[in-house]
């Protein structure tokens, strides 16, 4: 047993002190809805300074003329994809024909105690738009709060992540977690409105948790949707499967054409849209208003030129080992002027491998990409590549 001097406990018994009256003073945090107290760690309390009211902001019910969401069949958005959906990939797609973009997923509680990285999610351009916002997160006064901070830096629409299945996200209660609490879920639908302003925020719906039968979380896709119209949405997106199947199985698209008929909103489709035929085909099975291109994209940019040609009568073009080559070089660089040297090549290095995936004989290039270190070994690899082919042909 340590025995203290009579120094040394009390001083001891003043840190103790401290650090429960920090502990005390940062339980209870003012938040938007005066109503709520949220408990959160001494060291977050000092960004609570941040949230703010929809009351302090006046509510938007008109649209400016000059800015518009286009939902139409050749109008194909670009889906919000974490880790891959940021400035420089978001411009490629629209050079191809992507008719509206979505950033990354956002933290609304990142946001507003500015976690390291969130400003970058949110980086944009003038040629960058129109541009949607996803927010994701399960407490309104955050989540309204978060709105409240873009729509100050100009940013106009808005989307709720509902459909995450992913555990690090759903074991906070958001993405497709909130299909577990439907009273929760609308009560962040009403704070984002309220924020934005009717009309301009869309949700992105899975089917429900699991299927009928395995959890009571099933096919609440047909509770919120009608309740979101109910409250002013903008538009839903379906992911047709439950947040259980992740992306496994089959998307049912039969449910697209049921959620069409069930609310006047446009609907998106999201799904199982690996090509433009896919897109296509789905538009003209379902009825819903366009899609939403996730990992079609990923694999192809050109998607989207693939899908507007499709619709106008047009064979798509197949692109030779030159013009992808040219497609990643023109990636790289966008990556390398609006992103840092050390997240630009890390960002090429792993989605290169998704471009080429198809292409015989590029096994070796997939390896060179995925371990070059430097913007010399990168070229280098693509050049060898490039070398190789031509001197086969």
């Amino acid at each position: 047993t340590c025995m203290l001097s009579y120094t040394g406990w009390h001083s001891w018994l003043k840190r103790v002190k401290k650090r429960l009256v920090l502990h005390v003073e940062a339980l209870s945090i003012p938040c938007p809805n005066n109503n709520v107290q949220i408990v959160r760690k001494p060291r977050r309390a000092a960004g609570t300074e941040n949230l703010r009211t929809a009351d302090e902001r006046p509510m938007v019910t008109t649209l400016p003329n000059d800015v518009f969401l286009p939902f139409a069949p050749d109008k194909p958005w670009l889906a919000p994809l974490a880790g891959w959906s940021d400035l420089p990939f978001r411009l490629l797609c629209r050079r191809f024909g992507a008719a509206v973009c979505c950033t990354e997923m956002i933290s609304a509680k990142g946001l507003i105690y500015k976690s390291p990285g969130t400003a970058e999610l949110f980086a944009t351009c003038p040629e960058d738009g129109p541009v949607v916002v996803q927010l994701f997160g399960s407490e309104a006064p955050f989540m309204e709060a978060a709105a409240g901070q873009l729509r100050d830096k100009g940013f106009v629409w808005f989307d709720c992540n509902m459909g995450c299945s992913v555990p690090k996200v759903a074991r906070t209660g958001s993405g497709a977690a909130m299909c577990k609490d439907i009273d929760n879920a609308l009560a962040v639908a009403e704070a984002l409105i309220r924020a934005a302003g009717r009309g301009r925020v869309g949700f992105k719906l899975r089917l429900g948790w699991d299927e009928p039968g395995r959890s009571p979380a099933a096919e609440t896709w047909r509770v919120l949707a009608p309740a979101l119209e109910a409250l002013g949405a903008g538009w839903l997106t379906l992911h047709p499967r439950t947040a259980k199947q992740g992306f496994t199985g089959t998307a049912r698209w039969e449910y697209l054409s049921e959620l069409k008929a069930l609310v006047s909103l446009p609907v998106i489709a999201s799904g199982d849209l690996f090509t433009a035929e896919d897109g296509v085909r789905c538009l003209a099975e379902t009825g819903v208003d366009t899609v939403m291109y996730a990992r079609g994209a990923l694999r192809d940019p050109a998607i989207f030129k693939a899908h507007l040609d499709l619709l106008a009568g047009r064979e798509p073009e197949v692109a030779d080992v030159a013009t992808l080559l040219a497609r990643i070089r023109e990636h790289a660089r966008l990556a390398r002027e609006l992103s840092t040297e050390k997240v630009a090549l890390l960002k090429m290095r792993t989605i290169v491998p998704r471009y080429i995936r198809h292409i015989e004989g590029s096994k070796q290039l997939r390896a060179d990409i995925i371990a070059c270190r430097s913007w010399d070994d990168f070229e280098k690899a693509l050049h060898t590549f490039e070398a190789g082919k031509s001197s086969s042909e």
